[in-house]
C-alpha cells in the first residue's frame, strides 16, 4: 500500500439494491471528494453488496463528523452499514504466540519499518522464550502459562490484557493452544490464525516430515478468522511455494515458515486497510 498522507477510507455493505455504487460516488462528489482507488462485489447468490473506497478530500475545510452525518441520511435508504477511516490510522493490535518466533519476528519488523499500519500494544504467550525479543522492541510481554486445569483462568488473563489495551485485532502468531467457545465468540472477526496448509493434509506431529514423506510438490499457508471450528475459520488468504524431490524435510519447514510469515502479514495488511468483509462463513476479500 502506498502511503498517503490524506487517505481517506469508505467501507459499506448493504442489501443488493439499484443505486447502492451512485449513493457512494455521488456524496463523494458532492462532498468534493476525488476517489483514487474504489472496489465492490455483488454477491448474487445472497443478495449482499460490498464496497470499498479510497478517497481524497479536495475541500480545505473537510470534516470527518459532518461527512459521516450527510453520508448516514443518504445510506439509511439503502440499510448500508459504513464505516470510515482516517489517514495514517494505526490500528492497535495484540500478538499472541507461543515458542516459534518466525511470524512474530516478521511481523515486528514490518511494525517497526512502517510496513504495516499497526500499533502493538502487547505481546502474549504461553512461554517466557519469546520474552527478550519483544524487551528489545519495547513492547509489554504477557507471560501466561496454560494446562488443561487452568485453561479458564489463562484465557480470563489474556483478555484482560486484550480490553485493557484497547486491541481492535489480535493476532496468533504460530499460538499453539486451542482457544475455548467462549473466547473465540468474544473474538469473532477481530482475530487472525495462521497455520500450514498442505495437500494431502497431514495433522499431528511434525506434519512437514509426513508430508516429505508422501512426497509432496506443494507446501502453503492459510490465514483466517478465528471460530469455534479449529482451523475451519473463515479465510482471509492463502500463499503456496513449490517444493521437489530435493527438498529434505528440514527444507519444507524452512519454505513453510516463509509462507506462513507472508502469508500472515498479508492477512493483517487486508484486515487493517478495511479489505475484507466478512460474509457468514466467507470473506469478500478486495486485494491490492
Amino acid at each position: 500500500m502506498q502511503d498517503s498522507p490524506n487517505r481517506w477510507i469508505l467501507a459499506a455493505q448493504c442489501p443488493s439494491r439499484l443505486g447502492t455504487v451512485d449513493v457512494v460516488t455521488r456524496f463523494l462528489k458532492e462532498s468534493r471528494c476525488y476517489i483514487t482507488e474504489q472496489h465492490s462485489f455483488d454477491d448474487e447468490l445472497s443478495g449482499r453488496f460490498f464496497i470499498r473506497t479510497e478517497f481524497r478530500p479536495e475541500a480545505e475545510d473537510f470534516e470527518a463528523e459532518a461527512f459521516l452525518t450527510g453520508f448516514a441520511e443518504r445510506a439509511v435508504e439503502f440499510d448500508m452499514n459504513f464505516e470510515l477511516t482516517p489517514p495514517g490510522r494505526r490500528m492497535p493490535v495484540v500478538i499472541m504466540v507461543s515458542k516459534a518466533d518466525h511470524c512474530l519476528n516478521d511481523l515486528l519488523y514490518r511494525y517497526r519499518t512502517g510496513q504495516l499500519p499497526i500499533e502493538i500494544r502487547a505481546i502474549v504467550s504461553n512461554h517466557p522464550d519469546l520474552a527478550s525479543l519483544a524487551e528489545w522492541h519495547g513492547i509489554p510481554y504477557h507471560h501466561f502459562p496454560i494446562t488443561p486445569e487452568t485453561k479458564f483462568e489463562q484465557e480470563a488473563s489474556v483478555e484482560e490484557v486484550i480490553e485493557a489495551s484497547g486491541a481492535e485485532l489480535v493476532i496468533l502468531a504460530r499460538y499453539m493452544q486451542v482457544l475455548s467457545s467462549r473466547m473465540c465468540t468474544r473474538l469473532a472477526g477481530r482475530a487472525i490464525n495462521i497455520h500450514h496448509s498442505l495437500l494431502p493434509g497431514f495433522k499431528g506431529a511434525r506434519p512437514y516430515h509426513q508430508a516429505y514423506e508422501k512426497g509432496v510438490k506443494l507446501v502453503g499457508a492459510t490465514a483466517h478468522y478465528i471460530n469455534d471450528d479449529l482451523d475451519e475459520g473463515p479465510i482471509i488468504t492463502q500463499g503456496v511455494a513449490s517444493v521437489s524431490h530435493a527438498d529434505y524435510p528440514e527444507d519444507l519447514v524452512a519454505k513453510g515458515r516463509d509462507i506462513e510469515c507472508l502469508t500472515l502479514a498479508k492477512a493483517v495488511a487486508l484486515h487493517v486497510e478495511r479489505r475484507v468483509f466478512l460474509h457468514a462463513s466467507r470473506t469478500v476479500v478486495f486485494d491490492r
